[in-house]
């Protein structure tokens, strides 16, 4: 009976080991997401893939603004992300030793374009981009229409003042203002120091000849003044003071909904919102007054792209890259992920609805020049821009020659300064 019982015991424990051995470790995803606004739809995408898969996929949303100090506590972890964003050659700089290279992988071999892709010196493809944006000045053309104007009579920056300061001159009466809340909180000063600045930017770029394709020491400030002209007109025509920018919490994205002004500061990921309730909702450029900007079309460009982490386990790389193929292939995935992104550069992706982005197109289509993505090369991008929010808020409060020479001085001594610490 003991020998039978023992024998018995063998076999299971034999059993047992041969199962274990035939089992094949399943790796599990874990995406740190850049977008705040994409953080529902994203949800979305990881249970319908649990579902269909069985595989986990764990979404963490940074906060806005806060992506950089996210990302650098998250790799300290005993299980960092697997699925994270390098966005600019900056962050190529910072995290190239951290991503897979991937070139001629299946996701890569997904792309219907390079454009948006970014490379380290040595030639490693460190990330690639998942979605195209676009940003401007979002218009409701009922609401001017009502004010007696039209979208089609803003052309440059003399007619979009005209028609701006009409509208706030009169907002008691038409029960709507000019623009909506410019607030400087985290949660939206990114649209005045990293987006709106761009006009800077991107005009120094084109006088230089050709398109960056490194940070460069130092800026002239030629358009400094052309930022201001915006600047000021978007916060002395809105929906709230100036002086009560710095603290934030009010909502620009809901006044704008709601039809409590006619103008929002931001861009193509914001169509999904407010096609809600301004289905014929444009977007028209920055208008800021540079000779000859009639032929002026959008900022188009991304800081949205994939990485996958090199220093993950095997399971979890092969998780990950699976994952990514099934996002830009799955009719059902791709679908919810191009209307919350607005647009995909990949083959078998959904066809974008955007309306904004369709508002790039026919810009372009029209002859207007594209305003790239400059932007992405500020150097330092936290403490830079943190700089330009205090200067802003300085200046918000009290509109001086001063204090806008302190704007000034964030704008282009801010940038050779942290130019300088990136580069000892």
């Amino acid at each position: 009976m003991k020998k039978a019982l023992s024998l018995l015991l063998s076999v299971i424990l034999c059993i047992g080991l041969l199962s274990a051995c035939g089992e094949s470790k399943s790796g599990s995803v874990y995406w740190l997401n850049f977008k705040p606004e994409s953080d529902e739809a994203l949800q979305e995408v990881a249970k319908l893939y649990k579902e269909k898969t069985g595989v986990d996929v764990k979404v963490v949303t940074a906060a806005s603004g806060t992506y950089g100090q996210t990302l650098t506590s998250e790799m300290d972890k005993s299980a960092p992300p697997t699925l994270f964003v390098v966005g600019n050659t900056n962050s190529v700089k910072d995290w190239a030793d951290y991503a897979l290279d991937l070139k001629d992988t299946p996701i890569a071999k997904e792309l219907n374009t390079d454009a948006y892709n970014l490379y380290s010196a040595d030639g490693k493809l460190v990330s690639i981009g998942y979605c195209f944006e676009c940003y401007g000045i979002i218009v409701n053309p009922d609401l001017l229409e009502k004010a007696g104007h039209s979208v089609d009579e803003i052309t440059n920056f003399a007619t979009l003042k005209a028609v701006v300061e009409d509208i706030h001159s009169r907002a008691a009466e038409l029960g709507f203002d000019a623009f909506s809340a410019c607030d400087m909180d985290s949660s939206s000063s990114w649209r005045f120091t990293g987006h709106m600045v761009n006009l800077e930017y991107y005009y120094e770029e084109r006088d230089s000849g050709s398109t960056w394709t490194e940070c460069p020491a130092e800026l002239k400030g030629t358009y400094v003044e052309n930022y201001k002209n915006l600047y000021d007109l978007c916060i002395n025509n809105s929906t709230q003071d100036p002086k009560t920018l710095a603290t934030g919490g009010h909502d620009s994205e809901a006044e704008f909904k709601e039809g409590k002004a006619a103008f929002f500061v931001n861009g193509s990921w914001e169509y999904s919102a407010v096609s809600e309730t301004v289905p014929n909702a444009t977007m028209i450029p920055y208008y800021c007054g540079v000779e000859g900007e009639e032929k002026a079309g959008l900022n188009c460009g991304t800081e949205n792209c994939w990485a996958i982490n090199s220093k993950a386990s095997e399971e979890d790389q092969k998780a990950t890259m699976d994952f990514l193929v099934w996002c830009v292939t799955d009719a059902e995935a791709s679908r919810i992920l191009v209307d919350t992104f607005g647009a995909m550069p990949y083959k078998s992706a959904a066809e974008s609805t955007n309306g904004f982005l369709a508002a790039a197109n026919e810009y372009t289509n029209k002859g207007c020049y594209v305003m790239d993505w400059a932007t992405n090369y500020q150097p330092g991008v936290d403490d830079y821009r943190a700089g330009l929010v205090s200067a802003l808020n300085a200046y918000n409060a009290d509109q001086t020659d001063a204090n806008w020479e302190t704007v000034r001085t964030a704008m282009i001594d801010g940038w050779a300064v942290q130019y300088q610490k990136q580069n000892q």
